[in-house]
């Protein structure tokens, strides 16, 4: 019998069809075969791409010249602008603001490699460094109220047919809806609890031991009790934050050792799909801007999700908001668990 299941964090259900179970290893993706286009993010090829916002480098190099290991562009084909002002206006009951906002490109390596996994525990230390640099100056733009971290890693994920590592950076005038959901769901636990939710996920999973994939010193790789999709996977820090780009040099060394593993757990045991992940961090706070409770800084826990792109969203989940995942997260752990990598 399908089994229903409510997230503790924003209150969505998901089914978890037994009808429609598969062995984990059914999961295996079978990648389309098609033609790359030439990639113009391979060291060598700066000037296919444009300027160069920030980048770490080799002593004496210059700006849009080889010698980087991470580098960083405006997005040829952007979501938002950074020029202009928001220009908030209102149509009747509709509200407008101005595309304002940025996004940039995080190259994650000089060398034509795909996956991220794929890099040395080191390279993905350097991506993060540049992450938390990249929002420590984007928050000083007062136009500014979120910055989204992803990746699309592969076509099934939205990517492009250029199979070089890359991730994307943008920040936006307004809190996204998703994220939304998870504030004022925290908030509300914390109210009647006065505990942080995922700090009481951490703390149930590690008793359990049933959904937990992988743990280091200072995160949890868990299957959540209600994925939405087939080996959906979140890292939680131990240590109760909610600012990813708080986190300091040395628990960075640490988070990418742990995405390096669940990413080359991934990767071997499904053979390599396509999937996305997503940094959810707490909006940008400032003093002089009202808006923000305060309690925010003890309710709310930055974390990871990686959804590995096995299934797709049909009419029930459009109709409903409700997911259907064909694989107990038990069985997804379990799977992940046994990978040796």
């Amino acid at each position: 019998m399908p089994e229903l299941r409510k997230d503790p964090i924003i209150g969505r259900w998901v089914v978890i069809s037994t009808e429609r179970e598969k062995r984990p290893d059914n999961f295996k993706f079978s990648p389309k075969n098609f033609q790359e286009d030439d990639c113009p993010f391979c060291e060598g090829k700066e000037s296919c791409t444009p300027k160069e916002i920030a980048a770490v480098r080799e002593n004496k190099t210059q700006p849009d010249t080889a010698g980087w290991k991470v580098r960083i562009v405006s997005s040829n084909n952007p979501i938002f602008r950074i020029e202009g002002n928001l220009g908030r206006k209102g149509h009747g009951i509709h509200d407008q603001l101005n595309g304002i906002g940025a996004h940039e490109v995080i190259i994650e390596t000089p060398k034509h490699i795909a996956n991220i996994c794929d890099l040395s525990q080191e390279q993905i230390t350097e991506v993060f460094n540049c992450y938390v640099n990249r929002i420590v100056d984007l928050e000083k733009d007062q136009r500014f109220n979120y910055i989204l971290i992803f990746k699309n890693y592969g076509w099934g994920a939205g990517a492009t047919k250029v199979n070089h590592a890359r991730s994307h950076l943008i920040a936006m005038p307004i809190n996204p809806k998703r994220v939304k959901e998870e504030l004022v769901g925290a908030r509300r636990y914390f109210d009647y609890h006065e505990r942080c939710v995922f700090c009481d996920i951490i703390r149930q999973e590690k008793e359990k031991n049933q959904r937990v994939v992988l743990e280091t010193d200072n995160f949890l790789a868990i299957v959540p009790f209600a994925s939405r999709f087939p080996f959906e996977i979140c890292i939680l820090p131990k240590l109760h934050s909610c600012d990813f780009g708080k986190v300091d040099v040395q628990t960075r060394k640490d988070l990418a050792c742990i995405l390096k593993e669940v990413l080359s757990k991934i990767k071997k045991g499904l053979e390599d799909p396509p999937y996305n992940y997503v940094i959810h961090s707490a909006p940008l706070r400032r003093k002089d801007k009202p808006g923000y409770w305060k309690t925010i800084d003890e309710d709310y826990h930055w974390h990871i999700e990686i959804i590995p792109r096995l299934t797709r969203v049909a009419g029930f989940e459009w109709g409903t908001g409700c997911y259907i995942c064909p694989l107990p997260p038990e069985d997804a752990a379990e799977f992940l668990r046994g990978i040796k990598i």
